[in-house]
């Protein structure tokens, strides 16, 4: 059993760190005791874990390690607690690969629910609060353990679930009706959200929602932007990962992601050689959950996401003062190759974001018949009272210009991707139908 949580937060950065050398220890130990680690830790003198070299002899861990195994042989490397102390199982984020699911114990989800509930008083969301949760309600513990997180901190939730479990339309009259104060999603979703809005006629901007707080996806300087101009709304980004739980959020400075460092111990790497970068400098970003570790003690897990270090906030109050930040400099992205030029679908989703008259696309890579070559395809829709024709050869001129590839544009008419992106957890802005 673990020590009886506390909702109060550290006293000092010194206290962190007395914490961070326990608790290290703690996952070090839990760890070898799993298959996968046994033979992987034997050479490291778990008396030197403070040592940066020592630590670092420690394997980093990726998700295509894990992969490799079918569900029962993860069980079998990684699962350090018994059947009888699993409470729930979380799945893994990411739309990409064979997902997994990672066994969580009472005592890893009691912590989980405070790592989530503490990015409320981080983002000034407390009594009085209603939160419009648009996650998926389900076994990916965003949505669900966000949700009851709320109650540990008097936060009230209405637990709507995305939109393929209740319709985008059904939950913008229920915004109208509930009058929530924070919308709670991804912000593909509050982007479609939005569009749909101006498809419909309906104000967001005059609505009762004033924060929105985004997580799971990137959230780019081009759609905190659009999200702000299209709800007249204060933007919030957080981040988490299944792998061990959500880690930290923005506070009202939105310099950086502050990181509940009492409760994981990270790390910036040179993604070649697993050392720690300088503070400032960009490297990969690892993890070791020091709390939600009783069933999988994970040690270095590297998240996929390149980030920079920072110490200090500009903002003010406890978060800012206790918890030093990330800014991140890239995700892993996608993208199409047309004809040798590789299209980054964020750069390019960034550039359709900042085109005003443009409420929502899609990009199609497809093969044109007559020619039998490549060609991208960029669904629009135009904003009520614009020319369509002149919208089209500015998102044209400008896609040619910035990418060097002479896309077809379509118009289509408002509404039409919503009912698309209706169908999907996020919103499909992407899609390969080359033949």
């Amino acid at each position: 059993m673990t020590q009886p949580l506390s909702l109060e937060l550290p006293k000092s950065r010194a206290q962190i760190e007395r914490l961070q050398r326990e608790r290290k220890r703690v996952a070090f130990e839990r760890a070898r005791t799993t298959p996968w680690y046994r033979g992987r830790l034997a050479h490291i003198n778990a008396a030197k874990l403070d040592d940066p070299d020592e630590w670092g002899k420690i394997p980093i861990l990726d998700k295509d390690t894990l992969r490799a195994f079918d569900h029962s042989a993860f069980m079998e490397q990684f699962c350090a607690a018994p059947r009888a102390q699993i409470a729930e199982y979380w799945r893994s984020g990411g739309v990409t690969g064979k997902p997994l699911f990672y066994p969580r114990t009472f005592d890893d989800v009691t912590y989980g629910l405070l790592s989530w509930g503490r990015s409320f008083p981080c983002m000034g969301i407390g009594s009085g609060d209603l939160c419009h949760n648009s996650f998926p309600i389900g076994i990916h513990p965003a949505g669900q353990v966000w949700a009851r997180s709320a109650h540990m901190f008097r936060v009230g939730m209405a637990w709507v679930g995305a939109g393929n479990a209740m319709p985008s339309a059904a939950q913008l009259d229920l915004i109208r009706s509930l009058e929530p104060t924070v919308l709670i999603g991804m912000s593909s979703f509050a982007l479609h959200l939005a569009n749909l809005a101006e498809a419909s006629g309906v104000d967001l901007a005059g609505s009762s929602v004033k924060k929105i707080v985004c997580s799971a996806e990137t959230l780019s300087d081009a759609k905190r932007e659009k999200l702000t101009r299209m709800w007249d709304a204060e933007v919030y980004d957080v981040f988490g990962m299944s792998e061990a739980g959500l880690m930290g959020a923005e506070n009202a400075a939105h310099d950086g992601i502050h990181i509940w460092t009492d409760l994981f111990y990270v790390e910036v790497v040179d993604p070649a050689t697993g050392k720690q970068v300088p503070h400032g400098e960009v490297g990969a970003f690892c993890v070791t959950p020091l709390w939600t570790n009783h069933a999988t003690p994970f040690l270095r897990w590297n998240s996929g996401d390149l980030v920079r270090y920072v110490e200090q906030s500009a903002g003010s109050g406890p978060y800012a003062e206790l918890f030093p930040m990330i800014k991140h400099a890239a995700r892993t992205t996608g993208f199409f190759k047309i004809r040798g030029v590789n299209v980054n679908h964020a750069e390019f989703e960034d550039m359709m974001f900042r085109h005003d008259q443009v409420t929502d696309f899609q990009g199609i890579l497809q093969t044109e018949p007559a020619t039998a070559l490549e060609q991208l395809l960029v669904l629009i829709e135009v904003k009520r009272g614009s020319d369509p024709a002149r919208v089209s050869m500015t998102v044209a001129e400008t896609v040619k210009r910035i990418f060097e590839i002479t896309p077809v544009i379509e118009v289509l008419p408002l509404g039409s991707l919503a009912a698309e992106f209706e169908k999907s957890t996020k919103a499909p802005r992407f899609i390969d139908r080359r033949s």
